[in-house]
């Protein structure tokens, strides 16, 4: 376990550079799967939930060149059969994409994953997967937790699928139905959150030729049958969600932070930040793939979380040195990622001197807090991580953040970057 300490910073400046999009990297990796031909990426992520999609379609015959900068993905006309276990690590993304592609193959295929994938939500797609004829078995069990899927190709049809647990589940059924033998229509109720992840799946699926319709609402998707996958060269964008931290860092400590490989015309969600970050009162520049922050007073703001979820953790901290009551609402689906991050933020918070109120489905800060150091449990999470490393930076004191290391999940030199903006961190 790596402790890290975080000791009030509040003159940042300089530039870094945004890490590479992990949900893009994950969609390019199983869409170079599932083509006949060589797929090339630029500057993809590296990371371990990119790790374990990058076992994972090696397993099922992909062969993956991996150079600096650039991956090189040779996909396969018919899946393998995996020989052993396909450890998913911690990864939601991994495991529920590659739970439908693994019906494509012609045998059974097993996954194992992490404690934390134990806690979150699978048995919906599981669902979803029978609807169409595909036989699965699921164990829960501490330390050997695993799930088999039977494949033997995927016949279409009709499914039902819940949109307000994970819109993970229908990308992975958007990646495998394609190949269904008759056409799949995917019906999705409640309405489907986080519906920018869902566009950046049909827009890499577009790159590769393949045809999705999508009703104006998101709750009916109609899929054409038989088609192929044909390889395609992509360029990973910078990655908001990550970067959002940075630019939060700014923010708070009346700094002035300049993040490249940010490109705003993104189909990302997360680029929400920007607009958040202005009705806040921050100073903003955005040019061509950059954006700078200049922090000034911030005013308190009511966030609908419905569409950016990942973002929660920033806003929290944000609202913590605002003027006023924020409200961050729509964001009970927080409540099944790599912790319960609306428990994980008002505990952690609440230590450093938050003055927060935990609901259902969000969260009431009332700022401006004095904030203050402590020593914090990041409960694995790496948002939480990231979150109360940028609270420190403006708190009395110091913070020891504790299980540091599970930032590597998505944003390995997170720590590293705030330091050569001149962030005061010790045992990264």
């Amino acid at each position: 376990m790596v402790n890290v300490i975080v000791r009030k910073s509040r003159d940042l400046r300089g530039e870094v550079s945004a890490p590479s999009s992990k949900a893009y990297t994950h969609r390019t990796l199983v869409a170079a799967l599932l083509s006949n031909g060589t797929s090339e990426m630029s500057n993809p992520l590296v990371s371990d939930d990119i790790e374990a999609t990058l076992r994972s379609v090696e397993a099922f015959g992909a062969e993956v060149e991996t150079q600096k900068g650039c991956w090189k993905a040779k996909g396969v006309k018919s899946l393998k059969v995996p020989e052993n276990p396909i450890d998913c690590g911690e990864s939601g993304a991994t495991l529920r994409f590659m739970i439908p592609v693994a019906a494509l193959a012609s045998g059974s295929s097993i996954f194992t994953f992490g404690a934390s994938l134990e806690k979150r939500p699978i048995a919906p797609l599981l669902q979803s997967l029978s609807q169409l004829g595909i036989e699965s078995s699921l164990q829960l069990r501490e330390g050997s937790s695993f799930i088999e899927i039977r494949g033997r190709g995927i016949g279409g049809g009709r499914t039902s699928i819940r949109g307000d647990i994970s819109s993970q589940f229908i990308s992975g059924l958007l990646f495998a139905c394609p190949k269904a033998r008759e056409e799949t229509e995917i019906v999705i109720s409640p309405p489907l959150e986080s519906r920018s992840y869902v566009k950046m799946t049909t827009e890499v699926l577009a790159k590769h030729g393949i045809k999705a319709s999508t009703s104006s609402d998101f709750e009916r998707l109609s899929i054409p049958p038989n088609q192929e996958y044909n390889p395609c060269n992509h360029e990973v964008p910078g990655d908001f969600s990550s970067a959002a931290f940075l630019l939060a860092a700014a923010a708070i400590t009346s700094s002035k932070v300049k993040v490249r490989n940010l490109d705003h015309h993104t189909t990302q969600g997360d680029r929400a930040i920007l607009n958040i970050l202005k009705e806040m009162g921050s100073k903003m520049w955005i040019g061509d793939k950059f954006v700078e922050v200049e922090g000034r007073k911030l005013d308190a703001v009511d966030i609908d979380a419905r569409d950016t979820p990942d973002l929660v953790p920033v806003y929290a901290v944000l609202a913590c040195y605002s003027k006023g009551t924020s409200k961050i609402y729509n964001a009970k689906r927080l409540r099944y990622k790599e912790s319960d991050r609306l428990a994980s933020l008002h505990g952690e918070l609440k230590k450093m001197g938050a003055k927060i109120v935990m609901r259902k489905d969000g969260l009431t800060i009332r700022g401006p807090c004095i904030m203050r150091g402590a020593t914090v449990n990041p409960h694995n999470d790496h948002r939480i991580v990231m979150a109360c490393a940028i609270a420190a930076l403006n708190a009395v004191g110091e913070t020891n953040i504790q299980n540091s290391e599970c930032v590597s999940k998505s944003y390995p030199r997170f720590f590293d970057d705030l330091c050569s903006l001149g962030a005061n961190v010790v045992g990264r």
